[in-house]
C-alpha cells in the first residue's frame, strides 16, 4: 500500500473531506468523531422498533402476538432501511474508496456483510421465502460504529501530546511601542524585531532573545526539561514556554512557520503519518485476511447448503465469518503505536524525523558519540587539584579562583567554575597583573600568587617531578601550577569536563547491548583519557570533519547496525552516513536536515531514551500484530460453524462484538506504551 496511514482512515478523509494543516487535522478528526457519534445513537434509536418487531426477538420474549399487525414487515424494512443507508454509509463508501484503489479492506468486508444481509432480507419481505436478517443487521451496523467511534476517540487520544503543542501558543501578545506603551495584537502581526512584554505567568507569544528583565521560565511541555530555566538579558525564549515571576521584554527572532512550536508540531504530524516499515507488513495481512475472509465466507456459504441446511442459516453463517474476520484491528495495529510514540517522544524532547530510521534503533549494534559537547560539556573545569606543599586542595582552588576572578581566559573561567560549583568562596584579588603568555598574578590575603603555564617554570629554572602532575598530562590535560611567594605550592590540571549524565547514559547503553564508541578531533592523549574515564568500546582521535563519515563507514564495515550522535553541525556527513543519524543538544534549531532523530536537550542519556523507545514500541506492535491476526485462527472457524456440533452458533451481532473488543484489546495495549516503556525488553 502506499497510503502512510492505514485503509479505513483513507477511506473516511475521502467521505468526509481532508484536513490541510496541524490544526485542520486536528479539526477533521474532531468531525470524524462527532459523525461516528451522531450515526451510532440515531442508529441505535432506529434499531429500537427493528428489534421489536423482529419474529425470533417477539418469540424469545412471549411477545408475538401483541406485536404482530399487518404490515409489520413492512414497518420493520423502512426502519432497517434507514439505518443500512444512514449509519451504514461510512462503510458503504469505504467499500467503494477499496474498491476504486483495488485494496479490499476491512471495510469491503463490512460492507458485503451488512448489503448481502440487507437486500436478502429485504428480498424476503417481498415475496422471497425465507427469514429476514434486520435486527441482526441493525445491531451489527450499531455495534460498527460504535467500535469506530471507540477507535477514533483513540486515535485522538494517542496525538493528545501534539494537540497539546498546537494550543501552547498564545493568541495575542503585548507589543511594546518606541514610548514604552504595550498594546495588543494577535500573534500573527509580529515581525522580526518587534519588542515584546512577558507577564509572570503568561506564555511567551514566539520566539526570541530577552533584551531586559529576568525570569524563570518552564519550558517543560516543549524539551521535556522539567526543571524552570534561569533567563537574562541576552539568552534565548521559545514561544509556548510558561514565565515565572518576573515581566521581560523579548525582542522577536522567529515568527509563525519558523518558530521552534510550529517546526516541532510539523515534525510530529510528518511523523505520525509517515509509513512504516512494519505497516507495510500489517498492511498486506489486512488484504491477505480480507481476501481469506470472503473465501471463507462464500466456502461457509456453499458447505452448509450442501450439507442441506436452509438458505438463511447458511448465509447466516458465511456473513458472521465476514465480520469476525474483519481486520479493523490489523488496520490500527501499527497506526495507533505510531501515534503514541510520537506523543510520547515529542512530549519528551526526542524529536522523530524519520520513523524508519526511528524503527532500526532497535537493532543497533554500536552508537558513535561526538565528544565535544555530547559526551562532554565542551567548556574547561578542574579535574585534578594536586598538592606540592604543605596547603590542602580546597585552600589552593580557593586561592587559584580567587587570582583568575580578574581574568577571561577560558582556563580562568574554568578554575572560577569549578570553585563555585564545590561551594567555595573566595576574597576579592588586589594588584591583579597578567603575565602575558604565561599566566596571571596577584595577591590574596596578604599572598603573592601566580598561576603560570609549564613554560614559565622552564624559563625560570622551577622543575615539578611529581608522578601524578606527569599522569594527568600524559592524559591530554591542561596543567598550570600555583605559586605563593616563588614557591610551587600546586597543580591544577583542566580538561573539557565529561558531563555527569554521560557515565549512567553509556552504562545503560552497554548493559541492552550496545556497543558505545568516540569521535573527536582531539588528541590521542585526551580521547584516551575520556574512553577509559567513560568505558568505551572504541574510540576515534584526531579526526577531521571531514574524515567522521568514513569513520561511521569503517564501523559499519564491521557488520554492525550504527547510530552517530553528534551536534549536527560539523557532524552532518557522519549523521547521514549513519543508519539511525541523532542530533543532540539541538535546542532551538529543530531543523537539522542531517539527522533523523532530533534531541533538543544537550543530555546523553536521551540518546538511551530513543533506544529504549523504538525497542519498546516495536515489541507494542509485535503485541498487536500477533493479536489482530491471531485471533482470526480460532475466531474464524467458530464463525463458520465448527462448534454447531456442540450447539455453539454465533450470530452478525455476535461476530462484530468479538471483532470490536479485538479492536478495544488493540487500542488499549498502544496506549500501555506509555508504561511498558518503563520495562523494555
Amino acid at each position: 500500500m502506499n497510503e502512510n496511514h492505514h485503509p479505513k482512515q483513507h477511506h473516511l478523509e475521502e467521505h468526509h473531506g481532508h484536513g490541510h494543516d496541524g490544526g485542520g487535522h486536528h479539526d477533521h478528526h474532531a468531525h470524524m468523531v462527532a459523525d461516528f457519534k451522531q450515526r451510532f445513537w440515531v442508529s441505535l434509536v432506529l434499531t429500537i422498533p427493528v428489534v421489536a418487531l423482529a419474529p425470533m426477538i417477539q418469540s424469545w420474549l412471549g411477545l408475538s402476538e401483541t406485536l404482530d399487525f399487518p404490515g409489520d414487515s413492512l414497518v420493520q424494512f423502512m426502519f432497517a432501511s434507514v439505518v443500512y443507508f444512514y449509519g451504514g454509509w461510512p462503510f458503504l463508501s469505504g467499500l467503494a474508496s477499496e474498491l476504486r484503489r483495488r485494496m479490499p479492506g476491512m471495510m469491503t468486508l463490512i460492507a458485503l456483510a451488512i448489503s448481502v444481509a440487507y437486500f436478502y432480507s429485504s428480498a424476503v419481505v417481498f415475496g422471497l421465502a425465507g427469514e429476514v436478517f434486520f435486527w441482526e443487521l441493525a445491531t451489527l451496523i450499531d455495534i460498527m460504529l460504535l467500535g469506530h467511534w471507540i477507535e477514533m476517540r483513540s486515535v485522538m487520544g494517542a496525538s493528545a501530546a501534539l494537540e497539546k503543542l498546537v494550543k501552547l501558543m498564545p493568541s495575542d501578545a503585548h507589543l511594546v511601542a518606541e514610548d514604552g506603551s504595550t498594546r495588543d495584537v494577535p500573534v500573527t502581526d509580529l515581525h522580526h524585531g518587534d519588542r515584546v512584554l512577558v507577564k509572570p505567568g503568561e506564555k511567551i507569544p514566539t520566539d526570541g532573545v530577552i533584551v531586559e528583565g529576568r525570569s524563570t521560565i518552564n519550558e517543560a511541555m516543549l524539551t521535556g526539561e522539567s526543571k524552570p530555566a534561569e533567563k537574562s538579558e541576552g539568552d534565548e525564549v521559545i514561544g509556548g514556554a510558561v514565565n515565572g515571576e518576573a515581566a521581560f521584554t523579548i525582542e522577536v527572532r522567529r515568527t509563525g512557520n519558523e518558530t521552534y512550536l510550529a517546526q516541532v508540531i510539523e515534525m510530529v504530524r510528518k511523523a505520525q503519518e509517515s509509513k512504516s516499515r512494519t505497516q507495510d507488513l500489517a498492511n498486506r495481512a489486512a488484504f491477505w485476511l480480507t481476501i481469506i475472509a470472503i473465501s471463507v465466507g462464500s466456502a461457509t456459504l456453499v458447505t452448509w447448503l450442501l450439507i442441506g441446511k436452509p438458505f438463511d442459516f447458511s448465509l447466516e453463517r458465511a456473513v458472521t465469518v465476514m465480520i469476525i474476520a474483519c481486520p479493523h484491528a490489523l488496520g490500527l495495529a501499527v497506526p495507533l503505536v505510531v501515534a503514541v510514540s510520537t506523543s510520547i517522544s515529542a512530549g519528551n524532547g526526542l524529536l522523530i524525523r524519520d520513523r524508519t530510521a526511528f524503527e532500526r534503533g532497535r537493532d543497533l549494534d554500536a552508537i558513535v558519540f561526538d565528544k565535544t559537547g555530547t559526551l562532554t560539556e565542551g567548556r574547561f573545569g578542574v579535574t585534578d587539584v594536586i598538592t606540592l606543599g604543605e596547603r590542602s586542595e580546597e585552600d589552593l582552588l580557593r586561592l587559584a579562583a580567587s587570582l583568575e576572578s580578574q581574568s577571561e581566559h577560558p582556563i580562568a573561567e574554568g578554575v572560577v567554575r569549578s570553585a563555585e560549583e564545590r561551594g567555595i568562596s573566595f576574597p576579592p584579588p588586589s594588584e591583579f597583573r597578567a603575565i602575558p603568555g604565561r599566566g596571571a598574578e596577584a595577591v590574596v590575603d596578604g599572598t603573592r600568587l601566580r598561576i603560570v603555564s609549564p613554560g614559565y617554570l622552564r624559563e625560570h629554572d622551577l622543575t615539578v617531578t611529581d608522578d601524578r602532575v606527569r599522569a594527568v598530562a600524559d592524559q591530554g590535560k591542561t596543567v598550570v601550577y600555583l605559586l605563593i611567594d616563588g614557591a610551587v605550592e600546586g597543580a591544577i590540571a583542566l580538561a573539557d569536563i565529561i558531563r555527569p549524565e554521560s557515565r549512567e547514559a553509556l552504562e545503560r547503553l552497554k548493559s541492552m547491548g550496545i556497543q558505545v564508541m568516540m569521535l573527536t578531533g582531539d588528541a590521542e592523549a585526551v580521547a584516551r583519557w575520556v574512553s577509559e574515564e567513560l568505558g568505551l568500546d572504541d574510540y576515534f582521535a584526531e579526526v577531521l570533519p571531514d574524515q567522521k563519515a568514513s569513520k561511521i563507514k569503517e564501523v559499519q564495515s564491521r557488520g554492525l547496525v550504527v547510530a552517530m550522535t553528534g551536534d549536527g553541525v560539523n557532524d552532518a556527513p557522519a549523521l547521514t552516513q549513519a543508519d539511525v543519524g541523532i542530533a543532540v543538544g539541538a535546542g532551538t534549531d529543530v531543523a537539522i536536515e542531517s539527522a533523523d532523530i532530533v534531541l533538543v536537550r544537550s543530555d546523553p542519556r536521551d540518546v538511551t531514551a530513543v533506544v529504549e523507545l523504538s525497542r519498546a514500541t516495536y515489541h507494542k506492535m509485535v503485541q498487536n500484530l500477533w493479536w489482530a491476526t491471531g485471533y482470526n485462527a480460532f475466531a474464524i472457524p467458530a464463525a463458520a460453524g465448527v462448534l454447531y456440533p456442540l450447539g455453539i452458533v454465533l450470530s452478525p451481532a455476535v461476530g462484530a462484538v468479538f471483532m470490536s473488543l479485538s479492536t478495544v484489546i488493540v487500542s488499549i495495549n498502544a496506549r500501555m506504551l506509555r508504561i511498558d516503556r518503563q520495562q523494555p525488553d
